[in-house]
């Protein structure tokens, strides 16, 4: 493979440099992507550029030639491809929505084969361009939407830049959230490990993050919590939940691991944080859809025990 220049077309005006590579380097896995960015070898107008740099029309997007390594063509199971089935929230021509379960990365990469775009995929092969408009943590339930097209991917992501899309999640903190802290505006800095493992902190240095958590029950040692997010940051709730000394019960990261470990009783076992709704105007229809994620069982049945004290 030599190096690649790609004139942006129009359909990616908007999408973010990672997310276009990836569609041009299908099999390279996001380690690779992101490394290549980080050296400098890919280039957009022979300029140096960031995973999150917008592309825009006519653009020239230098690719570098890349290695990658053999490995066996992956297929989704058929249960996996059931599972996904039983849990699409809504789908038309334009967008589908998935009630992801816990477990389940939302792509391939980092030693993971198989994530939910990859089956997706699988699930819908005539949608040939279907990407992700946003993701979730692989331990992190819930709605996650899906464009079948370039078009719509690019309207959807214009929606999230401007600040218009809604989301809205559920958890479970450790203790009980401070009296009366509704906002919590602290700013949140990425870094990446040697070993790929992303790890944030609050920082000065780091982007702005604002998050809205109102609190929906108390229990003896925990609290059921809402979550609304005004950005979307990576880890944004389960560290600010952090920097106000209440963790998220199930956090393996930046959670308590005695308490984690006594919590598995109740039956949950993972990460207690579901992303319950979702909002946001149909880029073709231009109709405010608002949709609803179910809680999965081991939730519920976590609830039902914290109920009975």
């Amino acid at each position: 493979m030599s190096v690649q220049y790609v004139e942006a077309s129009s359909e990616d005006e908007g999408q973010r440099l990672d997310n276009f590579l990836m569609r041009h380097l299908r099999k390279a896995p996001k380690s690779l992507i992101y490394r290549i960015i980080r050296k400098g070898e890919v280039r957009i107008n022979k300029g140096r550029v960031k995973p999150d740099t917008r592309i825009k029309a006519g653009d020239i997007v230098r690719i570098p030639p890349v290695t990658v390594p053999e490995k066996l063509e992956v297929t989704p199971s058929d249960s996996l491809l059931e599972v996904l089935e039983a849990s699409i929230l809504f789908e038309d021509n334009d967008i589908i929505a998935f009630n992801k379960p816990s477990g389940l990365a939302v792509h391939g990469g980092s030693g993971i084969q198989m994530g939910l775009i990859e089956a997706a995929r699988a699930l819908r092969p005539l949608a040939k361009r279907m990407e992700l408009v946003h993701r979730l943590d692989r331990d992190t339930s819930g709605c996650i939407l899906l464009a079948k097209k370039a078009q719509v991917l690019k309207l959807l992501h214009e929606q999230i830049r401007e600040d218009e899309m809604s989301k809205e999640y559920l958890c479970l903190v450790k203790g009980h959230w401070p009296e009366g802290k509704c906002k919590v505006d602290v700013p949140l800095l990425k870094n990446t490990l040697q070993s790929g493992e992303r790890m944030v902190q609050v920082s000065k240095d780091g982007k702005p993050s604002i998050s809205y958590f109102t609190v929906q029950e108390t229990f003896a040692d925990c609290d059921l919590v809402a979550v609304k997010l005004k950005t979307g940051r990576t880890h944004q709730i389960r560290v600010h939940a952090l920097s106000q000394g209440c963790p998220l019960v199930g956090d393996d990261k930046y959670g308590d691991k005695d308490f984690n470990k006594a919590f598995k009783s109740t039956g949950l076992k993972r990460l207690a944080l579901h992303a319950q709704f979702l909002g946001f105007k149909h880029p073709v229809t231009e109709q405010w859809i608002r949709l609803e994620a179910p809680l999965f069982e081991d939730f519920k049945q976590a609830l039902q025990v914290l109920r009975k004290g």
